[in-house]
């Protein structure tokens, strides 16, 4: 909320990083719903160029109409699709435009969006106006940190974090998705949970997404604490598949299992 705040008084784009699943996306969707603000959001691919955000020039369509004698190539603008900044600069309200994943893109394309996200305002080529803010969007930026941010990108963002949940917080996240679960199975699956993120070499640490779906397996088998219990001869906990995503780490654990037989 403080980070919230500050982004919104300094009028700057909140800066967003966090593991996966640990809530980077649901924040903005919450800011639209605790403000009544629309919500616009930009989801980024690797294939994303900044300047889709602002606009496309469909060259090709109009080429084809002047061809066919169409009289709507005489108005340029039939053929340039508004990209997610013009839409939130143009709306008459307030929005939330969510730019998600933005390290996913090409490591220029956070440069590419300097200049607009600061003045808060672009010029298209096309037809020689220029769009400005009517009212300054509240802009929030999330990054998985695969990759490095420009520095210059950094500087004009408001920073945030959001570290893992620890146990308590987690707790009250299942509490949420699954009322009335048992108290004995939760604390036996978060243990696990836990366990298996601390497991030195693990490629990739399950979140809270997975964890979630583990615990909706297990109540759809019916299964209580005892029944996933294990000791350290076990080599997989059950239903591993919705927490374990790679071979590597499903080897990691058959080999842990083996080395604690052999100690026996």
């Amino acid at each position: 909320m403080v980070a919230v705040n500050a982004a919104i008084t300094l009028e700057r784009p909140l800066l967003i990083k966090g593991e996966p699943g640990t809530g980077k996306t649901e924040l903005a969707r919450q800011v639209s719903a605790a403000l009544k603000l629309r919500l616009l959001e930009w989801n980024i691919k690797s294939t994303t160029k900044a300047q889709q955000g602002l606009y496309e020039y469909d060259a090709v369509s109009r080429l084809r109409d002047s061809q066919l004698g169409d009289e709507k190539v005489n108005d340029v603008k039939n053929y340039i699709k508004k990209g997610m900044l013009w839409q939130a600069f143009e709306a008459t309200d307030r929005v939330v435009l969510l730019i998600d994943e933005i390290d996913k893109a090409d490591i220029e394309f956070p440069n590419d969006l300097l200049q607009e996200l600061d003045r808060m305002d672009f010029h298209v080529y096309e037809t020689g106006e220029t769009i400005a803010a009517q009212n300054r969007p509240i802009v929030i930026i999330t990054s998985n940190n695969e990759k490095e941010l420009p520095d210059a990108f950094l500087r004009r963002c408001f920073f945030h974090y959001i570290k893992f949940p620890e146990a308590e917080t987690l707790r009250a996240i299942v509490d949420v998705h699954f009322p009335g679960i048992k108290t004995t199975l939760v604390t036996e699956a978060l243990t696990q949970f836990y366990d298996i993120r601390d497991t030195q070499g693990l490629k990739k640490k399950p979140s809270t997404s997975e964890v979630l779906d583990w615990l909706k397996l297990l109540l759809s088998d019916d299964l209580d604490a005892a029944d996933i219990r294990r000791d350290a001869k076990d080599s997989l906990p059950k239903l591993h598949g919705a927490l374990l995503k790679n071979e590597q780490d499903v080897h990691l654990f058959e080999r842990l299992a083996f080395l604690a037989r052999g100690q026996r």
